[in-house]
């Protein structure tokens, strides 16, 4: 837990397991989530790649404000809010890209800043529901299948849970 968050800071969801399979040294950081060691993201981009992954990158930036100054235990619990929000959308890892201070009538202010990001071995990205199958058994979630949505790899539900080609 002495893991300093600063920008370009990598964290992943451990239960995945992608961290194992991949050879990536990581220390736990806050439930599931481990920070990725010794690794920016360009790095981290060529091992993925290497090993005939794929990482990407989700555009929309996820941001967090808080009163106050720059404490460690403030930047973990934005963090932490972050992670809940990027969790929902059953994305397995995470990129912190903005850590900035400020004032407003003089009162501090702090803004961390995040993108999400998903590693996976397919080019393309899958939609929300298969994501959540691939997840690990004890993390899944029982969803239907929505019909709206283009789901080429879908084959059907067992006990409630996504089952894919």
């Amino acid at each position: 837990m002495s893991t300093n968050i600063q920008v370009g800071t990598i964290l992943i969801e451990e239960q995945a397991g992608i961290a194992h399979v991949l050879g990536l040294e990581s220390e736990l950081y806050s439930g599931t989530w481990s920070v990725v060691q010794a690794l920016d993201s360009f790095a981290l981009d060529r091992k993925i790649h290497a090993a005939g992954w794929n990482f990407f990158f989700h555009a929309v930036e996820v941001k967090v404000a808080f009163l106050g100054g720059l404490t460690v235990e403030t930047i973990r619990n934005a963090v932490k809010r972050i992670l809940s929000q990027v969790s929902r959308e059953n994305l397995n890892s995470l990129e912190i890209t903005r850590i900035a201070t400020k004032r407003f009538l003089g009162v501090p202010y702090t803004t961390v800043s995040a993108h999400s990001r998903h590693i996976q071995q397919s080019c393309y990205l899958d939609v929300i529901p298969n994501r959540q199958a691939t997840r690990a058994p004890q993390d899944r979630l029982q969803t239907k299948r929505d019909p709206k949505l283009p789901l080429t790899r879908w084959q059907g539900e067992k006990d409630g849970v996504a089952v894919l080609k």
